[in-house]
């Protein structure tokens, strides 16, 4: 049944408490590291990877909204969602960059959770326990060592859904995901792709943390105060969606750094890039545009945080299930 999924896939041995529900992590991060039958490594990190695609084809959209909400304040214009509806084909073009998304999560949702299963188990065998602070700590890891990988195809990610809101004599026109990655490196360099990599790795490296530290806890409030059955999907729902909007919050400075240090031009007098930091592009955007312009584009970001944590989780618990019925 969907709640036995979910309780599988989220329940993790733990001493219990007058709940008696256990202890459980972030998305599917919290499978049990002495679970049996255990799955291959190659396909923890297989059904991660494809999860992870699948649930971005779900929130792309709102991905997109929110970088041409974030990045229109850099070009000093106000983001209007009524003129974005006037124009044809609009719907259609808030899957510009979908491609570049899709090979982003090959890379970042194979190697973060496939990593994080990986780092716990060893870890598990290592001290003889899985604790919060060993959640907590993998989850930091293995989510900044995914963000630096997949850096260049956040790169391309950024680029292609907002080219086409640039004004036409700006407009870079690529015409996929291999043209951008060419062109970038032919044009500005291999560097080029990892300009924004310290806002993405520390985004999500704050990620990790605050989900591991976040979701169970709501899971339990939502039963005792709420009534919201624990483990089960509405509560997994509810749960996933509020810890998303409290790292939503936090990582979004990150978030807007970020899209403005790969999306940038050199400026064509001096050279010189205006973006070259994470504190320097934070406070440079405060001081310049407002403390508040950090926070262009915060809905559909937080939708698409929140979107993405419950349909991937979704999706790849459905993946293993029907690996473990048909193939073990």
């Amino acid at each position: 049944s969907p709640f036995q999924l979910f309780r599988s896939a989220l329940s993790a041995p733990a001493p219990s408490s007058h709940h008696n529900h256990g202890s459980s992590s972030s998305m599917m991060l919290a499978s049990s590291a002495a679970a049996a039958p255990a799955l291959p490594k190659s396909v923890v990190f297989a059904t991660s990877g494809l999860g992870g695609c699948l649930g971005w084809m779900i929130v792309h959209p709102a991905n997109t909204l929110a970088i041409r909400m974030n990045l229109a304040s850099m070009r000093g214009e106000t983001f209007s969602m009524t003129e974005l509806m006037k124009k044809p084909n609009w719907i259609g073009g808030l899957y510009d960059g979908l491609s570049a998304g899709i090979w982003r999560q090959v890379f970042y949702a194979t190697t973060r959770f496939g990593l994080f299963e990986t780092f716990r188990d060893m870890l598990h065998q290592y001290r003889g326990k899985t604790d919060f602070a060993s959640r907590v700590g993998v989850g930091a890891v293995s989510g900044g060592i995914a963000a630096y990988l997949s850096c260049p195809c956040e790169v391309a990610v950024v680029r292609l859904s907002n080219d086409s809101q640039l004004p036409a004599a700006e407009r870079r026109n690529y015409k996929g995901v291999v043209d951008a990655m060419l062109r970038i490196s032919r044009e500005e360099g291999l560097g080029a792709f990892w300009r924004g990599s310290n806002p993405f790795v520390f985004r999500a490296m704050m990620v990790g943390v605050f989900q591991v530290a976040t979701l169970d806890q709501f899971k339990q409030i939502y039963d005792d105060y709420l009534g919201i059955k624990y483990n089960t999907v509405p509560n997994v729902f509810c749960a996933a969606m509020t810890s998303g909007l409290i790292y939503s919050v936090a990582t979004m400075p990150l978030e807007a750094a970020k899209n403005r240090m790969t999306s940038q031009k050199a400026d064509p007098k001096t050279g010189q890039l205006p973006y070259r930091g994470i504190l320097q592009t934070l406070s440079k955007v405060a001081a310049d545009e407002g403390f508040l312009a950090l926070y262009n584009g915060f809905l559909p970001y937080y939708l698409r945080c929140g979107g993405h944590t419950v349909s991937m989780f979704v999706l790849v618990q459905i993946i293993r299930d029907a690996y473990k019925s048909n193939m073990m």
